[in-house]
């Protein structure tokens, strides 16, 4: 039996109970939810597109389940939404998520590391913005005000003294703002190739500014989720590299999903990678051997029986 069957066995027969030796005196197995939101992202953004492929492919997986991709303002939201029990599994950039240095929300854990987000500051091709500071005063796009975009925007302003007028907005809003002239640049921490930032540069000409010194001092000021990283000149058409810093990406569970349950997400997220990446360029960087890596985050306790069961 492959590792995908032997789940759904699992799972289906999560509501018996335990036979041979240990009949009339176990209890019975956790049953399989009824429902299951994935909490993902806005529009244009790379959570949203890799949360709903995700979602598809674990209703093929848990049949007995309604799987629901929930659109969200992204990290900090599906943070509030786990936390309040609104969702069940989300993605969440790992700033957002150790808001301080080794501690984590109560009663979250991860199912793994999926890919790494990018800072991303975006201006029109031919404007006079060559760095981070050349913004002063003027009119940007921070992300909405729950996403991880607006959470690390809060973190790196201060380090730098700089204000701006600061614009509330998703990535395909930003977009389309920045094309018709409303907004000067806007920053997004996001999966590269982002699906809003290709759609605009395939529209109008546009580039990314660098964020080096950013990095360094980001990663210097809050140590552990931050590292200095190129976004390649391959990403975008017609868009050179360009230095910046990357963040890693989580999926999180609720401690109280059951094991055999996020076993199972588990599997799908790490066996069904191809799947997911169909269309979404960004999820063919999931893998096993970087999944395990979620840092100061502990594996659910599904999530460390299939990496256990992997290794074999």
């Amino acid at each position: 039996m492959d590792r995908t069957a032997s789940r759904r066995a699992v799972l289906l027969g999560a509501v018996g109970v335990a036979g041979g030796a240990l009949a009339g005196c176990a209890a019975p197995a956790a049953p399989v939810p009824e429902e299951l939101v994935l909490s993902t992202g806005p529009q244009g953004a790379v959570f949203r597109e890799i949360g709903a492929a995700l979602a598809a492919a674990l209703a093929d997986h848990l049949p007995r389940t309604r799987v629901v991709a929930r659109e969200s303002s992204a990290s900090v939201e599906n943070l509030n939404r786990l936390a309040a029990g609104e969702a069940q599994l989300g993605l969440a950039s790992l700033d957002a998520v150790m808001t301080e240095p080794g501690r984590r929300p109560p009663g979250l854990s991860a199912v793994g590391r999926l890919y790494d987000s990018f800072l991303h500051l975006v201006v029109p091709a031919g404007s006079g913005v060559r760095a981070l500071a050349d913004l002063a005063g003027r009119r940007v796009g921070v992300g909405l005000a729950q996403s991880g975009t607006a959470f690390t925007v809060r973190r790196l302003l201060p380090l730098t003294g700089l204000r701006f007028q600061e614009a509330r907005l998703s990535q395909a809003d930003a977009a389309n703002a920045l094309a018709a002239g409303d907004l000067d640049g806007f920053l997004t921490l996001t999966g590269i190739p982002t699906p809003a930032i290709s759609q605009l540069a395939a529209r109008v000409p546009v580039r990314l500014v660098p964020l080096a010194e950013e990095a360094v001092a980001l990663a210097n000021a809050h140590p552990g989720p931050y590292v200095p990283a190129t976004i390649p000149a391959t990403t975008y058409p017609e868009v050179p590299p360009c230095p910046t810093v990357a963040v890693p990406n989580l999926l999180l569970a609720r401690d109280d999903l059951p094991a055999p349950v996020v076993e199972t997400v588990t599997d799908t997220v790490f066996t069904d990678a191809s799947r997911i990446a169909a269309g979404h360029p960004e999820a063919r960087r999931i893998n096993v051997r970087t999944g395990i890596a979620t840092g100061p985050v502990p594996l659910h306790a599904g999530a460390a029986a299939w990496f256990r069961s992997a290794k074999r």
